[in-house]
């Protein structure tokens, strides 16, 4: 005893198709039929053969030329990801959705520029404000006492260069002084 449907030779139902109806089909054919039918499949396959063969040789030929011609895998894929982009650029989505983002990037220009500006009017508020004014002439003050003869005078960046030239020249003196011991 086998269990049915495991050693049988006919063909599962394709979807859709009523496998009682196939069944029957195969039971109502004559032998003649049958043996019709057989030929038949044997002669389809050899022909799915034959042209998967022929499919085969195309492709070794078609290599073959690329090969020659100079094209390799690298070059098709370029040229697949170029014809590909140029397909996606002419999209009507695409174009919505660059033109939107080019709005967006003008907008945001726009935003820091004025951002730019609102923070150099404000740093200019700040020098001109009594409190920075008076620390002004504090560091001027400062200046004069440490700087000796110099008259006191300049304004706030120059202080700051001044002393960013004077720790500067300690540091080479004192590097200088360093080397020579």
């Amino acid at each position: 005893y086998s269990p049915p449907g495991l050693l049988r030779s006919d063909s599962i139902p394709e979807a859709g198709e009523d496998a009682a109806a196939t069944v029957g089909m195969a039971e109502t054919l004559s032998e003649e039929e049958q043996d019709e039918l057989r030929k038949e499949l044997a002669k389809v396959e050899e022909e799915i053969q034959t042209l998967s063969q022929v499919l085969a040789a195309k492709e070794k030929h078609l290599a073959e030329i690329k090969r020659k011609l100079g094209i390799n895998s690298l070059q098709e894929l370029r040229q697949n990801i170029t014809k590909s982009w140029q397909d996606v650029t002419a999209t009507t989505a695409y174009k919505k959705t660059s033109e939107t983002l080019s709005q967006a990037g003008q907008k945001a220009s726009a935003a820091f520029s004025s951002v730019g500006s609102v923070i150099t009017k404000k740093f200019e508020d700040v020098r001109n404000s009594p409190t920075f004014k008076s620390f002004e002439e504090k560091v001027e003050n400062l200046k004069s006492k440490v700087g000796g003869g110099k008259p006191a005078g300049g304004d706030f960046g120059e202080v700051l260069n001044s002393a960013a030239n004077a720790s500067a020249t300690e540091t080479i003196a004192e590097q200088t002084q360093e080397e020579t011991q």
